[in-house]
């Protein structure tokens, strides 16, 4: 597959961007070793690819407040913006799909329902306490069918659906906020292949909506396939930018491995 032109097989298609959506300029997090700028437009889909070490989902995770942000500055839509812990990072507009969902994404020990609403249930409480049952019913039912997630029903654990619908419900989730920017960590890693087009489809979605997406993977194909722009990334800093039209394998990985030091005779 080296070389390979994966567009057919991804689904790619290019798109209209909009203007600057999200800027990261000189941010530096916990296992980023040198300061990241990077600019994401509106409909613009960013993958970040690297080798174990790399530091995408370290720059992730500062990015949505899991971590803390040593350095450097955070805009979305031009506004720097504070980002210390999720809460604001979902503020703002900017949510996470990450790496580990069983310990990270979901919460395993409550339902489909409950997991699709648990952030947007602050806008929709009754009174100050009362949780809005009617809202949340029509909200879960709505992204069931969109997302087509399989489930017996909205009251099902979602401990007992499988990977790939565990990740959908995590984007019905995000797509019940007011979402600018999504960042999806190994968005598709083990999940089957009828599931994975299902992500990459609303990944698409989500970029022509005008959202600005972020999609780190180790998939080496999937990045070339999905992304209109591939940024690489090698022992904690960025090693190099491709564009969909231009990258292959062989680039990606040159520039991946790890600098080699030269012994001085």
């Amino acid at each position: 597959m080296v070389g390979r032109d994966l567009g057919d097989v991804y689904g790619w298609k290019p798109r209209e961007y909009g203007s600057e959506r999200l800027r990261l300029d000189q941010v530096k997090a916990p296992g980023v070793r040198t300061p990241v700028s990077l600019a994401v437009r509106s409909g613009e889909i960013v993958g970040l690819f690297g080798l174990v070490g790399a530091g995408r989902s370290e720059l992730m995770k500062g990015l949505f407040g899991g971590t803390r942000i040593t350095g450097g500055q955070v805009y979305i839509d031009g506004e720097a913006i504070d980002i210390r812990k999720p809460a604001q990072a979902i503020q703002a507009g900017m949510m996470l799909c990450p790496e580990d969902r069983k310990a990270e994404g979901i919460i395993p020990v409550h339902s489909v329902r409950d997991n699709i609403n648990i952030s947007a249930r602050r806008k929709h409480i009754h009174a100050g306490c009362l949780i809005n049952n009617g809202w949340e019913a029509q909200n879960a039912d709505r992204h069931i069918q969109s997302l087509n997630i399989k489930t017996p029903g909205p009251e099902q654990l979602i401990m007992n659906l499988s990977g790939g619908n565990q990740q959908k419900a995590i984007l019905g989730r995000w797509l019940s906020e007011e979402m600018k920017v999504i960042l999806l960590d190994e968005p598709t890693r083990g999940i089957d292949v009828g599931a994975k087009h299902e992500i990459y489809n609303v990944i698409y979605a989500l970029a022509a909506s005008g959202v600005a997406v972020v999609f780190a993977s180790s998939d080496l194909p999937e990045v070339l396939g999905v992304a209109d722009r591939i940024v690489v990334m090698r022992e904690g800093e960025v090693a190099g930018e491709l564009l969909h039209e231009d990258a292959n394998e062989q680039q990606a990985l040159s520039l991946a491995m790890p600098k080699v030091s030269q012994a001085v005779a």
